[in-house]
C-alpha cells in the first residue's frame, strides 16, 4: 500500500493511468484505494491523512514531474494522473475531441479560457454573467473541456487553486503532432 509521495510516484509510473479517487466502474485503479494510510478524522477537526496526501499527490506529482505525469480528466469525469508516454501515445489521441464538436456552451467558455486564463471561480462568474449559465452548466463545460483535452491546469506550484490553460499552451508538441 502507497504511503508516501514517491510510492505515489512510483505507482502512476507503473500503472500508467490512475483515477485520483476513484469511482464504481472505473477501469482505472485509484490512489485513493490504494493508499495506505487512515482514513481517521483527527479530533481536532480537519481531514484524515489519507485525504490529505491523495489531495497533495494529485497536485504535487504532475508539478514535481511535469515531463512524465500529467493531470487531467478521463471519459467519465474522473480526475486522473497519467504517465506521459502513455498520454502522449495513447491517451491524447484515443480521447482528444476539437473544440467545435462539443456543445456551444463548451465552446464559449474555451474561448474565454483562450483568450485569458484564469481561475476557476472568475471563469464561474464571467461565465455566469455573460452567458447566463447555471453554476452547474458551467461545471459541466469545463468538465467536458478537460475530458476532451482542450484545456489543462496550470502546474505552477505558485498557483493555489485550479487555473485552467488553453491544452496547446502547456503541450503545444502533443497538440501539434495530431492535428
Amino acid at each position: 500500500m502507497i504511503t508516501t509521495f514517491d510510492e505515489a510516484y512510483q505507482f502512476v509510473l507503473e500503472q500508467k493511468v490512475c483515477t485520483v479517487f476513484g469511482s464504481k466502474g472505473s477501469p482505472y485503479p485509484s490512489l485513493w484505494d490504494n493508499t495506505g494510510l487512515s482514513e481517521k478524522k483527527p479530533k481536532a477537526g480537519g481531514w484524515s491523512p489519507k485525504v490529505m496526501a491523495v489531495w497533495d499527490w494529485k497536485t504535487r506529482i504532475p508539478q514535481t514531474y511535469p515531463d512524465t505525469v500529467f493531470y487531467g480528466k478521463v471519459p467519465g469525469g474522473d480526475a486522473a494522473l497519467i504517465e506521459m508516454q502513455h498520454f502522449r501515445k495513447v491517451h491524447y489521441p484515443a480521447a482528444f475531441q476539437q473544440v467545435c464538436e462539443l456543445d456551444p456552451l463548451a465552446q464559449e467558455v474555451y474561448e474565454f479560457i483562450r483568450l485569458e486564463p484564469d481561475y476557476t471561480g472568475p471563469l464561474r462568474k464571467r461565465a455566469i454573467t455573460r452567458l447566463g449559465c447555471t453554476k452547474s452548466q458551467f461545471d459541466s463545460a469545463l468538465k467536458k473541456l478537460q475530458v476532451s483535452l482542450n484545456i489543462v491546469r496550470s502546474n505552477d506550484s505558485k498557483l493555489k487553486n485550479d487555473f485552467w490553460l488553453p491544452m496547446r499552451e502547456v503541450h503545444l508538441d502533443i497538440v501539434s503532432e495530431y492535428e
